[in-house]
Order: C-alpha cells, then structure tokens, then sequence
C-alpha cells in the first residue's frame, strides 16, 4: 500500500536515489585497530604516497600503529589533507577540526579538517532544526543555502543546520548556528526541542557521507522574519506542508535536511503518510 499523499512516495524514490552505498566498491580505513571511515579504492590508491603514515592493502587501509597517540596522529593527518587539497583532492577548506572516533562521545583518536571528512568517510555528526511557526496550521521555514556553499550549493535546507565541530554538543553547536544562520537570539533557541537521531550512509562526489544527525524543533512566534548573519544563506522560504513537499518532491532540498523535514511532517500531519486503503 502507499502513502495517501503521492508525493510522499515521490520522495521517498528521490531519497533512494541520492542514497547509493555499495561497500564491495569501499575498503574501510582504521585507525589503532578500529575501523573509523570508509575509502573508494581510488583514494586509498592517493594514499599509498605515504607509505611512513598508511598501510594500503587489498581489503583496509590502516593508519600507522607507530603514530600512537591523538596529537601524532592529528599532525601526520594534517601534512596529508594539505597536500590533498593542494592537489584537488580536497576542496571547501574550512579551518574547523571534525574528531575520527567510532562513535558520539567515545575519545578522538584524531582530529582532522573537516573538508577531509567524506574523503576519508569518518562518522561525521550534525544538526538540523525545523524552524516551526507558530500558529493553527503547520508552518515551517526553510533556508536556501548559498551559491559559494562547498556541498548542495542553492539547495533547500532547514532554516538551522550545521555541523558539530570537536569540542561542541548537538545542542551548543545548533544554539551557534541559529544566530549565524537565522539571527535567532539566545532567549528563542533556548527553547529547542530534541526529537531523536538520523543517519545518512551514501556515497557523494566528495567520497562518503557517513552522519548522524541531531534532529530539534524550535516553534517561532508567528511575526518573526529570519535573518542570515554569516552570509552561508541566499533567502529564506515561508512554507505550507504542501509547498515543502514539492520541493522534496522535485529533489530541491538537500538530503538531510528531507529526512529531518519528514520526520517533522509525519508528526504533525501524520495522515499523509497513513496507507492509502484503495491502492
């Protein structure tokens, strides 16, 4: 049976679309005897160059045991991706350190630039907000990301999203991106509400996209207009159910931030995701 909203299962085929993983094409990459990311054989191949820092074989890539501790480890990583990116194997430099670990809150065994991350397919994590507005009828806004943005450039976004940089929670990090994305003050976000965790495991042109997302929403008065501070966002979008659907229908928002926007929907409308009983 489907969904009784077409358009639910139009996203649903777009979001398999964007979402291919196939692991025989990947060898995993592990640091101090655990596995922490995800290489195409193309990129292991780049790696074999530093032969003194990875052992590249048929099956894994690992990273030197001699490089034994998170510093170490941080430095030799940091020679290599500035050389990647010198190179073009690496593009969007942000100056911002992503922790390699095996998972939330388990020590960093490095740190590394974050626009290696999908390079090296290190479980990444991040955090999206649906900016609800207040009223008798469900209403989101939605954010357009920038033209110059490294990844999804003038895609549709929830009106907050970013990543959790090291030494961040999933909440201190959104509370920061809400005044740079949104200009929303410290008294509104205050009022953020968790709603659970998302994963993401596809292969993008960067490498893979191995994330776990923070999903929160925040409900703003009905008179409130976002304002973007840092300039990472090139308008803002007052949308009905109806109107964030299209957009998802049509592929226009990035991933992520439709499978955050979904969950929303399916709890504040859940009949357009109850079975259709006539199909």
């Amino acid at each position: 049976m489907q969904a009784r909203d077409p358009r639910v299962r139009r996203v649903a085929e777009g979001l398999a679309a964007r979402s291919a993983f196939d692991a025989d094409a990947l060898v995993p990459w592990v640091v101090a005897g655990q596995a922490v990311g995800w290489l195409s054989r193309e990129r292991a191949a780049l790696l074999a160059r530093w032969p003194q820092w990875f052992e590249v074989g048929a099956s894994r890539v690992d990273l030197a045991d001699s490089l034994a501790s998170e510093p170490d480890r941080t430095a030799a990583l940091d020679e290599v991706i500035r050389r990647l990116a010198e190179d073009g194997h690496v593009r969007g430099w942000r100056d911002e350190r992503f922790p390699v670990d095996t998972g939330w809150g388990t020590p960093a065994l490095a740190l590394m630039e974050r626009a290696a991350a999908r390079f090296f397919g290190i479980r990444t994590y991040a955090a999206h907000m649906n900016g609800l507005i207040d009223g008798s009828e469900p209403m989101f806004w939605l954010a357009r990301r920038a033209d110059t943005k490294p990844i999804d450039p003038g895609m549709w976004d929830n009106l907050v999203a970013g990543g959790i940089g090291y030494g961040f929670d999933a909440r201190g990090a959104l509370e920061k991106e809400c005044w740079e994305e949104a200009g929303i003050g410290a008294e509104l976000s205050a009022r953020l509400v968790a709603r659970g965790t998302l994963d993401v495991l596809r292969e993008v042109p960067e490498g893979l996209q191995n994330e776990t997302l923070f999903a929160f929403d925040l409900t703003l008065p009905a008179g409130f207009i976002p304002a973007n501070q840092d300039g990472e966002v090139a308008g803002h979008l007052r949308a009905s159910p109806d109107a964030a659907l299209d957009i998802m229908a049509d592929c226009a928002m990035t991933v992520d931030a439709t499978l955050v926007t979904l969950d929303a929907l399916a709890r504040l409308e859940p009949q357009r995701f109850a079975p259709d009983n006539n199909t």
